[in-house]
This record gives structure tokens, sequence and C-alpha cells, in this order.
């Protein structure tokens, strides 16, 4: 997961990985796209490719790379449990429910309320 963290911190990294979602692209093509030299793009490629991010293909004389998301899943699933409500989120998150629908319920047995008027 360091790895991949590692990886995807980088916004030049975090972009042709963006560029890669649903398309193969050769080493070409994604530094034509950036205005870094082409030894820069490689070595992000290859960081990239270290992390598992990205699988490169030899098609003739060009290097294809496609998206690879696995490593992202672990990842993923720790932001997920970081950014997950705490048991007293939820906890206070039940209690505004019960206020607010207390608070309902007594305005609507409140003497002279619209609910008691239009019954009558």
């Amino acid at each position: 997961m360091d790895e991949v963290a590692g990886a995807i911190a980088d916004p030049v990294r975090r972009e042709i990985l963006q560029m890669l979602h649903g398309e193969r692209l050769s080493a070409g093509e994604i530094a034509d796209r950036f205005d870094i030299s082409r030894p820069a793009v490689s070595r992000h490629l290859r960081v990239l490719r270290e992390a598992g991010l990205v699988r490169d293909t030899v098609d003739g004389r060009h290097r294809v790379y496609t998206l690879v998301t696995g490593p992202l899943a672990e990842l993923a699933g720790w932001l997920e449990r970081l950014t997950a409500p705490s048991a007293w989120e939820r906890a206070f998150d039940a209690l505004e429910t019960e206020v607010y629908r207390t608070r309902r319920e007594r305005r609507a047995a409140a003497p002279g309320s619209e609910r008691q008027e239009k019954t009558a």
C-alpha cells in the first residue's frame, strides 16, 4: 500500500493514471500530453509500473501502457475506513434524528395544532 500511495502522490502520475482509464496509450502518446521531457515521463511510468498500477506490453516498436486498478483496492479500503463515520458520529446522528422526531410529535400533539384543527 505504501508503494501505491507513493506512486500516486505525484500529480503527473495521477494524470497518467487518469489518461489510461479505459484507454491504452503508448509511452509517446502519454509523453506528448505533457510539457515535461520524455525521459521524465518514462521515469514516472517506471514508478507506476513498479507499484503495479500500469502494465506495459510491446507492440512493434512501441511500448503500450494499460491501467491496473487492483493495487488501488487496498488503498481505497483503507481510505474508506479512515473516512467512515465513527461510532460516536453514528450515535450523535441517531440522537439528532430522535430529537427531530420527538419535536415533530410534540408539535402535532399540541393543542391548536393544524392536525387537530383539520380533524375536528
